[in-house]
């Protein structure tokens, strides 16, 4: 499973995704960047002609590697890893190459901190939210919603769930159990468009907190009864749901409207470009449907 994200350098777009613990970059988005090449495919063809020996191991270098495409739809791609890139740029003329590099290896410098020390990636995401203009307590409340969501997949991970669909199926069951619409109507009420939008950078305090209720409370059924199959998991991810939904409800009661919302934060976050390291798949895609 990759966590597909996009990272900027110099105001160019870099699609990439953590998988087999290291970072897989978009072999077309860096050609693109670093030759301005209008098109990069034939580019590609004509580096591979060019250097016989990148074209022999063109197959271990490259990785097929969903990410978000132009359409908002996730695609394979060619991939490569920091390693692989390097051999690529080897075959790129470019005065672009030397400061790529350089970017290439911090970014896989800071990876191997977080990993070592998970503290700096929750900084590393405060200080990217307090960039955007986020308010101080919801991020607070949306980096413990990161923890709680890393705990539940990897209790999910313990019973034996590895597939992307897999997790998304679960995803949606406890946020319809708790909201009473699926992450896609969820998406939809909020007026996001784009699917490289994560919802939850989109949720209000509330929503955050119901969101955090239902995942922690499905993490505890989960350890404690150990499910040994996908349908018991459903079923305890529906149950942990369903105990955030009864708080849900007493709230909107007590309140006198609805926690569902429409607000979001498209002014302060309008491509969904925070860099989320928690190795998670999309909250919101179409596969949560299924």
């Amino acid at each position: 499973m990759a966590d597909s994200k996009i990272v900027v350098f110099q105001d160019k777009q870099i699609r990439r995704a953590w998988m087999n613990e290291q970072w897989y970059f978009s072999i077309a988005d860096v050609v693109e960047f670093l030759t301005d090449s209008v098109d990069v495919k034939q580019y590609i063809k004509r580096m591979r002609q060019r250097d016989p020996l990148l074209n022999r191991n063109w197959g271990t270098i490259c990785t097929p590697v969903a990410m978000i495409a132009a359409d908002g739809r996730r695609r394979s791609v060619q991939a490569a890893d920091v390693k692989g890139l390097f051999r690529i740029i080897q075959s790129i003329p470019s005065p672009k190459a030397e400061p790529f590099k350089q970017w290439l290896a911090q970014v896989g410098y800071e990876r191997v901190q977080e990993i070592e020390n998970p503290e700096l990636a929750q900084e590393r995401m405060k200080a990217v939210y307090e960039a955007k203009g986020y308010p101080k307590d919801w991020i607070d409340k949306r980096l413990r919603g990161i923890a709680i969501r890393q705990n539940l997949t990897d209790e999910w991970k313990e019973r034996g769930i590895r597939e992307e669909r897999d997790f998304a199926i679960l995803t949606a069951e406890i946020a319809r159990a708790t909201f009473g619409v699926t992450p896609s109507e969820h998406r939809a009420i909020k007026g996001l468009t784009n699917k490289g939008q994560n919802l939850r950078d989109h949720m209000t305090d509330l929503e955050l907190i119901f969101t955090m209720l239902g995942e922690r409370v499905t993490t505890e059924i989960s350890q404690q009864e150990k499910p040994d199959t996908f349908a018991e998991s459903k079923r305890v991810a529906r149950r942990g749901g369903n105990v955030a939904g009864v708080a849900r409800k007493e709230t909107e009661r007590e309140l006198g409207h609805s926690v569902v919302s429409g607000r979001n934060f498209l002014d302060r976050n309008p491509d969904g470009l925070v860099e989320d390291t928690t190795g998670l798949p999309p909250f919101g895609s179409d596969k949560d449907k299924k």
